[in-house]
């Protein structure tokens, strides 16, 4: 049986782990992160419910891939989130997506890509400067309802 046990002494850079061991790998890695926005919108050239105003609670999945820096760290949590708060959800969150999208049926299918552009966009900018390093999205996921989404993969959008 394992016990709760408190930790005698933290780990210190330079004394008990030096700086060049804070780096274990040279992979490619992935993180995800999820995110969810309330958003209206209805489809054109459609006969059945979705034709009609409505609203969905959509939640998206990033995966990003990359190499991790001299700390081991491939991307912060906190900047997908901040890429995600001030280049997407903008035109997102509690929005009508017909108005706000660039001209398009606004289906899952064709959000999907649109957001995957907008992450790629922000991470291309982000490699450029050298703050990341070989960072691409792999995936994202948009989920319309619990059990139905839509997914765009960097191989089919680089075909």
């Amino acid at each position: 049986m394992y016990g709760f046990r408190i930790v005698d002494k933290l780990q210190r850079i330079e004394e008990d782990i030096q700086l060049s061991e804070l780096k274990y790998h040279t992979k490619r890695v992935l993180v995800s992160k999820e995110f969810t926005f309330d958003a209206a919108h209805h489809l054109h050239c459609y006969e059945g419910k979705c034709k009609n105003l409505h609203g969905h609670t959509y939640k998206v999945v990033f995966g990003i891939s990359g190499y991790v820096d001299d700390r081991g760290l491939m991307m912060d949590f906190g900047d997908i989130k901040e890429i995600w708060k001030n280049e997407i959800e903008i035109y997102l969150d509690h929005r009508y997506l017909n108005e706000t999208l660039p001209p398009m049926n606004t289906t899952a299918e064709n959000i999907v890509v649109w957001i995957y552009e907008k992450m790629q966009e922000a991470l291309a900018s982000d490699v450029n400067k050298g703050r990341l390093l070989g960072a691409r999205v792999e995936f994202v996921r948009l989920f319309e309802t619990p059990t139905s989404y839509a997914e765009a993969r960097r191989e089919w959008m680089e075909e």
